[in-house]
């Protein structure tokens, strides 16, 4: 076993570890589960629980009893202290690659996190939410199963998420509203301002659909609006803008 893992984690049958992966005291890893390269898994961490589903097996991975679709965790991922990610029932769990999952928060199953996503301490995922690239969402926020968080997104801390947010918005309140764009966000990811113009004019038009739109999306954002619109049922959250 690799020096970078605690010989006090628990790691079961079905757990596949990447090169330089760190697994702290305490963390406990139950497969299917696959663990890409760089990750960082922090003392007490929680991965691979059965889905929490009156009609789902509780099995015992831990004894072998392997079961469900699994987790899967990306390259250079970090989950820190008593974090905890529960399997999925019918696609794998899954952090994408250089996201961070902070202290205490909870995916639970069949969630799919986007790439370079930050979910803050004390934040709480349910089962089947779908969760974009670049997406910030603040402390102990709380995110309704089957939700839809478009790429980009910034959620404020204690936010109650029970609607779709369109790419690049921020929100918070309770309930939760929409509250522009998330301007910097854009200009970190090199989007021209005529597009991030483009978009915030859309959205106060009250098009948060981004539907019947003469503007042509280019680059990153043209895949992100591209996301939003094969999203089946958007239910928006109501707008403040």
């Amino acid at each position: 076993m690799s020096d970078l893992i605690s010989p006090m984690a628990f790691i079961g049958e079905g757990v596949q570890i990447g090169q330089n992966v760190s697994v702290g005291p305490g963390a406990v890893i139950l497969g299917p589960c696959v663990i890409e390269d760089d990750a960082w898994i922090g003392p007490g961490a929680q991965i691979g629980a059965p889905p929490e589903m009156t009609d789902h097996m509780q099995n015992t991975a831990w004894s072998g009893d392997l079961a469900h679709a699994g987790v899967h965790i990306g390259k250079g991922t970090v989950i820190r202290e008593a974090a905890v990610i529960h399997q999925g029932s019918y696609r794998a769990t899954t952090v994408g690659a250089g996201s961070w999952v902070l202290t205490r928060a909870y995916l639970a199953h069949d969630v799919l996190l986007g790439e370079n996503a930050t979910v803050s301490a004390g934040v709480s995922v349910g089962g089947h939410c779908v969760i974009g690239d670049r997406v910030n969402i603040g402390m102990n926020a709380s995110v309704h199963q089957r939700t839809f968080i478009g790429a980009g997104c910034m959620v404020g801390m204690g936010a109650p998420v029970a609607r779709d947010l369109p790419p690049y918005v921020k929100a918070f309140g309770s309930p939760v509203r929409l509250h522009g764009v998330n301007t910097i966000g854009m200009q970190r990811q090199g989007i021209e301002p005529e597009q991030i113009e483009a978009l915030q004019a859309a959205y106060v038009a009250g098009n948060l659909l981004l539907e019947q739109t003469d503007f042509e999306w280019q680059g990153l954002l043209a895949a992100d609006v591209a996301q939003w619109r094969e999203r089946e049922n958007r239910r928006p959250a109501a707008s403040a803008l």
